[in-house]
């Protein structure tokens, strides 16, 4: 049984057969995603929780990937290296391609 992966999700471009997803086909890539971006400094309330960040800064927790693809280099773990006191890269709103 196939998938159905929402419009929202990194692997909604992604072919698939009854078993297996084919070659991942990234929907967002750095050639799609925006340019403008702006550095904050992890607070407090997101220690380990990108969900929150992107919820309050995109209205949707779905967009928690942005932030381990704009900072590979410094969120090896998306999770447990989201620690208060670190700055990231962030894009904004307004350029981000697939948030509204």
């Amino acid at each position: 049984m196939k998938a159905k992966y929402p419009s929202t999700s990194n692997y909604s471009q992604t072919q698939q057969n009854n078993r297996y997803l084919g070659l991942y086909i990234p929907k967002y890539t750095s050639k799609t995603l925006s340019d403008e971006v702006k550095k904050i400094k992890i607070g407090n309330r997101y220690h380990r929780r990108p969900d929150l960040l992107a919820h309050d800064l995109y209205g949707s927790s779905r967009y928690w990937w942005l932030f381990a693809h704009y900072n590979r280099d410094i969120l090896k773990d998306p999770v447990n290296d989201f620690v208060s006191g670190t700055t990231i890269v962030i894009p904004t709103k307004q350029g981000t391609i697939g948030v509204n």
